[in-house]
């Protein structure tokens, strides 16, 4: 059975009450969901409470998982990446926004997630293929975890140039990466 085939059928479980699916699917992405929750965390206990509620969530909306929208793997990311910037916008927890006038860490230079080798070697050749104003944007709201209007105060742009140039990245990343992106 193909991994993402197998993820829906550990979702439908889940949505049948199904104790071993969560589990198993929780040894299949907690690996992956941990990286990417503390690097935009950067704290491990915030980034376990943050993993271990969007379980939880995925444990009670497992019936609304739609496989026509995406795999369970982007369904599960998505919600972690929500949940992540609610929390690093809460009044809990303080951000500050300074590059120090640090220059972008190139694409084979960027925090890397483990995705499974494979999937990991196209999203990086994808984002080498992206311009350079487009990959920019890509990597300060995803490999950083800022909001549109953060990524525009870094860079010194409108939010709408920054709004649309992710828009322009990410129709070449789906072209180029099909269902993944």
């Amino acid at each position: 059975m193909q991994e993402s085939a197998a993820d829906a059928h550990l979702v439908a479980a889940m949505a049948g009450g199904d104790q071993g699916a969560i589990e198993a699917l929780y040894d299949r992405h907690a690996g992956l969901m941990m990286g990417v929750a503390l690097r935009m965390l950067k704290e491990r206990s915030l980034a376990e409470d943050l993993v271990h509620d969007v379980f939880l969530e995925a444990w009670r909306a497992a019936d609304s998982f739609d496989g026509e929208r995406g795999s369970v793997k982007t369904w599960l990311m998505v919600r972690l990446r929500s949940r992540a910037l609610d929390r690093l916008r809460s009044a809990s927890v303080t951000r500050r926004v300074d590059t120090g006038g640090e220059r972008l860490p190139e694409p084979e230079q960027a925090p890397h997630i483990d995705t499974g080798g494979l999937d990991r070697e196209r999203v990086r050749d994808a984002l080498l293929q992206l311009p350079e104003a487009q990959r920019a944007v890509v990597e300060l709201a995803y490999y950083r975890g800022l909001s549109s209007t953060e990524v525009a105060q870094v860079l010194g742009l409108p939010v709408g140039t920054v709004k649309s140039r992710t828009a322009a990245a990410f129709r070449v990343l789906r072209a180029t990466l099909g269902e993944a992106a």
